[in-house]
């Protein structure tokens, strides 16, 4: 199953995600809760797979900071392989996140087809 690198700041989701993610059967190699140490775990561990979290908190008054994190991942690896997921559902942040290159979007509280779409986009091809 797929190795898994989490990005989120809030220590109740990270437990539950890689809760979910244990229970079928993937692997959560790296728990990232500060956005400046993302890109050097990220070369560090190679994961199949990074799920990050759209709000990370950060000082830039329209959360744009995502972006910039989106845009530098896939500059470094053209390759990775990368799923956004808020608690916010608006239609412009799922745009934007697959416009940047995110491969997937999922709104938590995370549903059972959360797990079918980190199947899919971690398994290799």
């Amino acid at each position: 199953m797929a190795r898994v690198m989490i990005v989120e700041n809030a220590e109740f989701m990270r437990i539950a995600i890689r809760d979910t993610l244990f229970k079928h059967g993937h692997e959560v190699v790296a728990e990232v809760t500060d956005d400046e140490e993302v890109i050097e775990k990220y070369l560090e561990i190679k994961p199949d797979l990074v799920l990050m979290d759209i709000m990370l908190p950060d000082n830039v008054p329209d959360n744009m900071n995502w972006k910039k994190l989106l845009n530098k991942f896939l500059i470094i690896d053209q390759e990775a392989k990368m799923a956004m997921f808020s608690s916010l559902g608006q239609q412009i942040l799922i745009t934007e996140s697959l416009k940047i290159g995110a491969m997937g979007f999922m709104v938590n509280p995370f549903e059972p087809g959360m797990l079918k779409i980190i199947r899919i986009i971690a398994e290799p091809n």
